[in-house]
C-alpha cells in the first residue's frame, strides 16, 4: 500500500514540473487567417515544369518556402487530389513581415 502511494505521489509530482505548450489560433473570415510575424522574406520561389500527372483529377501544388524557426525550408511541388470538387489551392505568401500559409479554397 505504501509503495503504491509513494509511486503515485512521485508520478504526480513529476508532472508538476513538465512544461506545457498551449497554442490558440483564430481565423476570422475563414480564408488564410491573419498570418504570423516573420522577420525576413523567403528566398525566391523555384519554378520548374511539373512532372507528369499520376492520373486524372490530380492538381500540381507548386513548391514553396515555409518558415521553421528563424529560417526557411523548401517544400517541393507535388501532385495531389483536391479535398473537394472545384477546390482551388491558394499558395502561401509573404506580405509586410507576415507569412500566410497556403490553403485549399
Amino acid at each position: 500500500m505504501k509503495t503504491k502511494l509513494l509511486a503515485l505521489v512521485l508520478l504526480a509530482s513529476g508532472t508538476m514540473f513538465a512544461r506545457s505548450h498551449v497554442s490558440i489560433g483564430v481565423s476570422i473570415g475563414g480564408y488564410g487567417g491573419g498570418g504570423y510575424y516573420v522577420a525576413a522574406p523567403p528566398p525566391p520561389v523555384v519554378y520548374y515544369a511539373p512532372p507528369r500527372s499520376p492520373g486524372p483529377g490530380y492538381v500540381f501544388v507548386q513548391g514553396y518556402y515555409y518558415p521553421v524557426g528563424n529560417r526557411y525550408e523548401y517544400r517541393r511541388g507535388y501532385w495531389t487530389r483536391p479535398p473537394h470538387r472545384n477546390a482551388r489551392w491558394i499558395a502561401p505568401r509573404y506580405e509586410r513581415n507576415r507569412y500566410f500559409a497556403g490553403y485549399w479554397r
